[in-house]
This record gives C-alpha cells, structure tokens and sequence, in this order.
C-alpha cells in the first residue's frame, strides 16, 4: 500500500544570515560547490518512490535556499514543479492538494530569483520579526549588519509577481512586551506591501541553547492570542486572526499525529534525514542517511524513535480528561523533550483556539479516544484507560462469563498455553479480544523466532495423532471479505505441523515444546503490510474447531467472539539487507 509524506528539503545550509536566536547557529556556513543539492533530491525521491513512499508534498528550508546561484536555483525550482505535474495522478486521487514549489526564506537575496519565481509559480514564506523595530536587534547579517530595509525593499519587488507572499513572526516575551507595536506593523504591512496578511503566520517561540530571548508563559501567550482577536476581528482580516494566524497549534500542522515520524521527514544536501527543521541537527531526531540506509531503517528509526520519545517522558495525566487530546496528541514531541514535560508547550493556548473555534468541539468519545491513544504510544497505560461500555445489554452474558462457564473455551482464551520468543525476549501471548492492549513489535529477517506450547494442549482431544498446531498469518491491509461485506484483514497463510511433528522436537522450556519458525514467516517477507501491523495468530485444530462450533451453538458467544479470538501478536517486519 502507498504511503504519502511531507519532505522539506535542505539544498544548503549556507545562510547570508546569523539571527540571534537562530536554533541551526553555527551550522549555517555551507559554502561547498557541487551538484549534490539537486542529486540528493532526485536520488531521494527515486528511493523512496522505489519502496512505495510517494512525497505528497516537497518544500525548500534551510539555511537560505535563495543563497544558491541563479542556475542551481532554477534546476531545482524545476524538478519539484515537473515532479508536481508527473505525480498529479497519484497526490490528488489520495486525498493531497497538489501544491507548487515552496521556499521558506528571509527575504534578503530573493531578488536574483525573481524570474524562476514567477515563472514556476513559486510560493515563498518569508520571515520578519515583529515589531518591526525589533528586527534589527535580533535579524542580523552575518557580519552584524542591519537588514529590515532591505528585506522590505525586496517585497516591494514581489508586487508584480502574482505569486502566493506571506510572512511570518516568532513571538518570544520581548515581543510581547510591545503588543501595540505588533498590531500598528500589522496593519502597516497589509496596507503598503503586497503580502497577504489573512496568510499571515505566528509562531510562539521556545528556549534554546545561548537564545537571548525569553519564551512566552502558557498565560501570555494566551493574553497575546486574545488581543489579536480583539484588534483584528471584523476586520478586513477577521479570516486571517480566525483561521490562519495559529494555523500552528491546530490540527492543520504536524502536531495532530499519533507519532510524527510516520510522515514528516526533514532531508539535507548529505543524504541526512531529520524529523523536521526543530529537529535538525540534533541527534535524537536524526533518523538515518538516504545514500547508506534503506529506506525501511529510515522509516522504522523515525517511528520508533518519535514513539521513544513520547513513551519515555510519560502521560500527562490531565490530558485523558482534556476532551481536546484528539486535536493535539500531547504536542510536538522535539519541544516535549527539550522542556521534559509530557505536555504541548502551547496547551492553554490550543485550548482557547479550540474553543473558539466551532471546527473543533469537545470529544464525546474521549474516553475511546485516549485509550487508542495510549495504545499507540504508551501502550503500558492503556489497560488503566480501557473504556467501559456503559450500553452493553446487561442481559447478554459476558465473554468472561462464558468462558468461565466452559473447559475447553478457557483453553481457546489462554494466556499461558503460547510463549513466543523473537531473538531474546520472549512474549506470553493473549487472546486479541481479550487483551487491554495491543503486542506490537518489530521482526527483521535477521531475527530468530521461536515458539512455545504448553504439553498437554495438543494431546487434549479424543484423536491427539489427529491434532495440529494452527498457525494464521495476517496482512495489516484490510480487504472485503464474505456475504456481509465486512473489512477484514487479509489473510496470507494458514499453516498447520500435525502433533508428532511438534512433540519430537526438544524443548528449552520445561512444560512447553518448541519449534522455530523464523523460515515460516520469512517465506512471506514480500506480502506483509509496511505501514500497518501484520497479525500472527496461534491455536490448534482441535480448538479451532470447538470455536466454530460454539459460535454455532451459542448466539450470545457469537455476538463476543465475531473476530478470530485466538492468542496472537503484532508485528512489523523489517528487510535489513533493502537497499
């Protein structure tokens, strides 16, 4: 199955500016020569597009991409307006709004490539600080040079381009401090210049490394929040102060992800891949290199480390009664672990936003929500949070009833009659309609897989020669199986090795037998799923057939047990040796 990311890309880390606060500082020198910005791109985008991973969207960061020459400008500018027009198809058949090239930049050596700009329609984001006095504070050339005068001469320049222009600002306390000047530039810059001032965008500031400034507390950023509102709306730019101002801190941005490291990658000249330009250069959040990794390490390093992250610094306990959590999914994991709280850095303000905001109401399924939630990211928790189903007909006996009420179910639902080991550890498996939270782990072709029976499972039925170990293996793709047409996961494999089989082989577990069967699964490396978890499910024949024939017998086990009830595990398989 296709899977669609976002790619910013990095053509040059050279930048003709060294802002105070800049989180990249000494990075931004890059004054090599060569042909690899536009390489690594195509190189990049080939390999991925080889493993089924299509760019829905590609757009330049830096550095300063304008710092690159006329030429090499405009062959990239190029690549990424054909490589629009080639996957159209693909991008808006999927749900993607097919975008035009994109640059993120400062706005002061555009002016070479104004010509690239117009004629490859060229959105460009451009930054200044607000208030406009304070620019030249903290937006300096690397020399120290002041740089606002220029820098607004070059978007006079941007006047008969018809081009998307926008800008936007970082707010941190020393902004703040001059609202009023903030709100009198505003107006300025969308009465005398040809931005787009309902485009406009701010961004609330954070503490890095040697940063002058002071971020904003959770209660002004707030009170900042409230007093755009109350000078802009019903306004001519009521629509930017409603809905594009902190588009950031809405579910329109990356923080609306379970785990980010699904989908945004951050690519330099290098071959390096980054979560994003927050994650740039710093370790945690490097995921590989696309010239020396595959590109399935490449995806498995970004989910398992964003997932690291999120595990490691803890649920906010708040944020399972918050009926907000389905629109902000705890916050960016890159500022959680630099402040080391569990917590988005702009909870209070999301909160406002969301409520005032009738496109995003209060969750009444919460308590579903944050046990998904929770399965997915702090999968320890989870049973905590396990919904109860306050409409269940309390005349339907449950599942735990029925079991208990019959010998031969409570070895279907077993917790102990399988062990499965994958290279050292080893996993006591569960039925999956009864288990409080989902196995998920990560198999590669180099891993050893062995499992474990309890004695005396398969000697339990009137003709044990007869009996056989029922292994079923799952695709994570859902099909439409049947005469109800339900979506189902697709079946891949139903293997069975017959009770002597099983019994001759010597066993490393008293009590248990054991057989590997690392060959089995990898037999079918090409057809798991690589985006969602594939399933193995384990029982015998003999208890298979007794399931079958309960659902039969007995409408209200049937009503429980609609979906394969056996022990099972989930699972991602990884292709070491993929180039």
């Amino acid at each position: 199955m296709t899977k669609f990311i976002h790619l910013l890309y990095v053509p040059t880390m050279n930048c003709n500016m060294q802002c105070k606060y800049c989180y990249l500082k000494e990075n931004t020198t890059d004054l090599k020569q060569d042909d690899m910005y536009l390489k690594t791109l195509k190189y990049a985008v080939a390999k991925f597009k080889q493993a089924d991973i299509v760019p829905f969207n590609i757009s330049l960061h830096g550095g300063e991409v304008t710092t690159l020459s006329q030429k090499d400008f405009h062959d990239l500018i190029e690549y990424i307006y054909n490589y629009y027009q080639t996957n159209k198809d693909i991008i808006t058949q999927n749900g993607f709004k097919l975008g035009t090239p994109h640059i993120k930049t400062n706005l002061l050596n555009i002016q070479k490539h104004l010509d690239t700009i117009k004629k490859f329609n060229v959105s460009i984001s451009g930054s200044l600080d607000l208030p406009l006095s304070m620019h030249d504070k903290y937006r300096l050339t690397k020399g120290g040079g002041k740089t606002l005068k220029t820098i607004l001469d070059n978007i006079k320049l941007l006047e008969t381009i018809p081009n998307k222009k926008k800008v936007s600002a970082t707010i941190f306390q020393e902004h703040f401090q001059k609202i009023d000047e903030i709100i009198k530039d505003i107006k300025y810059l969308d009465q005398n210049t040809c931005l787009d001032m309902n485009d406009f965008n701010f961004m609330i500031g954070f503490k890095t490394k040697d940063s002058p400034l002071t971020p904003l507390t959770e209660k002004n950023q707030v009170k900042f929040y409230q007093k755009m509102r109350k000078a802009f709306l019903n306004t001519n730019l009521d629509y930017g102060v409603r809905y594009k101002w902190f588009a950031e801190f809405t579910p329109a941005y990356c923080t609306n992800c379970d785990n980010c490291g699904e989908k945004f990658f951050l690519l330099e000249r290098n071959g390096d891949i980054y979560s994003c330009v927050r994650g740039q250069k710093n370790k945690a959040f490097y995921y590989g290199n696309i010239y020396k990794d595959s590109v399935q390490t490449i995806m498995n390093n970004a989910k398992t480390k964003i997932y690291q992250i999120h595990n490691q610094l803890g649920f906010n306990r708040e944020c399972a009664s918050c009926q907000y959590l389905y629109l902000c999914k705890t916050g960016c994991p890159y500022v959680k672990k630099l402040y080391h709280q569990n917590k988005s850095y702009t909870c209070a303000l999301q909160k406002q936003i969301y409520k005032d905001n009738e496109e995003y109401p209060k969750d009444i399924n919460n308590d579903e929500d944050v046990y998904l939630y929770l399965n997915k990211n702090h999968p320890e928790l989870a049973p905590t949070y396990y919904p109860k189903n306050q409409s269940q007909n309390s005349d339907i006996p449950s599942l735990e009833t029925i079991i208990n009420q019959d010998k031969k179910l409570k070895d279907i639902y077993s917790s102990d009659i399988f062990l499965l080991q994958i290279d050292d550890k080893t996993y006591k498996l569960q039925s999956q309609i009864l288990k409080k939270q989902r196995d998920i782990v990560y198999i590669t072709d180099k891993s050893k897989i062995t499992l474990y029976i309890k004695k005396g499972v398969l000697e339990n039925t009137d003709y044990p020669v007869n009996n056989s170990l029922y292994i079923m293996l799952l695709s994570g793709q859902l099909v439409v199986y049947g005469d109800e047409q339900r979506p189902k996961q697709r079946h891949i494999m139903t293997h069975q090795i017959y009770k002597d089989i099983v019994t001759k082989h010597q066993s490393d577990k008293p009590n248990y037998y054991q057989i590997n069967i690392t060959n089995l699964l990898k037999m079918y490396q090409d057809d798991y799923s690589k985006d969602k978890p594939n399933n193995l499910f384990f029982t015998t024949n003999a208890l298979r057939d007794y399931h079958y024939l309960k659902q039969k017998n007995n409408a209200y086990y049937h009503i429980h047990a609609m979906n394969l009830p056996f022990q099972n595990i989930e699972f991602y398989y990884i292709k070491e040796d993929q180039s």
